[in-house]
């Protein structure tokens, strides 16, 4: 999302000014054009020329250098979203004031762009009621504040204060300003990673799944704009961004109750997961002790959960299953697209180099309704989410 984007980077004198190297490593690889801006102060805590390396642009402290002007209007005018981190108490309190005694602050009162400021200070300091203060008014002028954490400090002491992790703030940028509008109004319902069928309160059946390909999904529907609901299964790994809601479930039962309830206010539902197909019939309410060679464990169908939603799709949603087959792979796929009521049916096999629980990469081969297949190669988890996203925005378009 942040391809393509203008960011203008402003670092103020603070410690964690050493964290903005990093910050603009992660912006460039992105593809984002960077350009940063110095107070004199930052100069004693990060290297000019190490930031104008990584951005490969100059980097500008002064507002005249020899016979050049740097001209803070148009810098001011050029970037997408003008970004200050670290912002220092002192330099926040400048903000608020409407102080111009340096370049930093000439782009800043300059700026048309949204301006973001990520603070890093002491614990008692970001406390401090004129802090309080500051941040509001500044907040007020229309800014937005990217809190500070809880850690390790530079005084030594622990608490809040500490400047947001670079990835956490390029993700802050890519969710709050660089989001698509392709599926904007639309509502996505996800499931992901396995489910846990208990035995007793110790054990239970289970699978290898970790939820990888499912959130990769609802997060490439969340870039295109879909309001996502995730409902994901035990030990399913973190989801990048902060709006979109998650359903955490453990049981098969769970999920199905989750999906059914969400899914008739839902224009998409990709049902990711990998479900259990068999439950114990019964739950040991005591942890079952080894006491013979053999134990005997009666298993019952789990509830389709597939299924049932297709059972009661509208003509204007689109559903989207997944197939993890060991054998005769394209026949079941093709099979279990039309048993479940899909709309594009996913396929994912074992025998396939590079697919399978737990990697970052995937194969998957997709059947649409109308009988079109398309098969992908090896890709990341987070490409293949694209080109699942893709299609599902074809469908979408096709239906209206």
């Amino acid at each position: 999302m942040i391809n393509g984007k203008k960011i203008l980077l402003g670092i103020t004198g603070s410690i964690a000014a050493y964290k903005s190297i990093l910050l603009v490593r992660l912006l460039v690889s992105a593809g984002a054009e960077v350009k940063v801006v110095l107070t004199p102060s930052a100069r004693d805590f990060v290297s000019p020329l190490t930031l104008a390396t990584l951005s490969r642009n100059k980097v500008l402290i002064q507002l005249a250098d020899e016979e050049t002007w740097a001209n803070h209007v148009m810098l001011g005018r050029w970037a997408d979203v003008m970004l200050f981190a670290p912002l220092t108490c002192n330099t926040l309190s400048k903000m608020v004031s409407g102080a111009c005694d340096n370049l930093l602050l000439a782009v800043y009162l300059s700026a048309t762009c949204p301006v973001v400021v990520a603070p890093a200070m002491d614990e008692d300091m970001w406390l401090h009621p004129a802090t309080k203060r500051n941040v509001h008014t500044l907040e007020e002028y229309g800014n937005a504040v990217i809190s500070v954490s809880q850690g390790e400090l530079a005084s030594g002491l622990f608490g809040l204060g500490r400047m947001a992790e670079p990835e956490d703030i390029v993700t802050y940028l890519e969710e709050k300003f660089f989001r698509l509008n392709d599926l904007a109004g639309k509502k996505a319902l996800v499931t992901a990673g396995p489910t846990f069928e208990a035995i007793d309160p110790v054990r239970f059946v289970g699978n290898h799944s970790t939820g990888k390909m499912g959130i990769a999904i609802a997060e490439a529907l969340y870039t295109k704009g879909a309001d996502v609901i995730v409902v994901c299964g035990p030990g399913t790994g973190k989801i990048k961004y902060k709006g979109i809601k998650v359903i955490p479930v453990t049981s098969a039962h769970e999920m199905f109750v989750s999906c059914n309830t969400e899914f008739p206010s839902s224009d998409i539902a990709v049902m990711a997961a990998a479900v259990a197909d068999y439950t114990p019939k019964s739950i040991s309410s005591q942890k079952i002790k080894k006491k013979t060679d053999l134990f005997h464990l009666e298993l019952i169908k789990t509830k389709d959960i597939l299924h049932s939603l297709g059972l009661i799709k509208k003509a204007s949603q689109v559903l989207v299953g997944f197939a993890l087959e060991t054998e005769n792979e394209e026949d079941n796929a093709k099979d279990k697209l039309v048993r479940k009521n899909a709309d594009l049916l996913v396929l994912n096999s074992l025998n396939d180099e590079g697919a399978g629980f737990g990697k970052d990469t995937n194969r998957v081969t997709i059947f649409e309704s109308n009988n079109i297949k398309t098969e992908f190669e090896v890709k990341s988890k987070t490409l293949v989410a694209v080109d699942i996203v893709e299609l599902i925005i074809k469908k979408l378009n096709e239906k209206i």
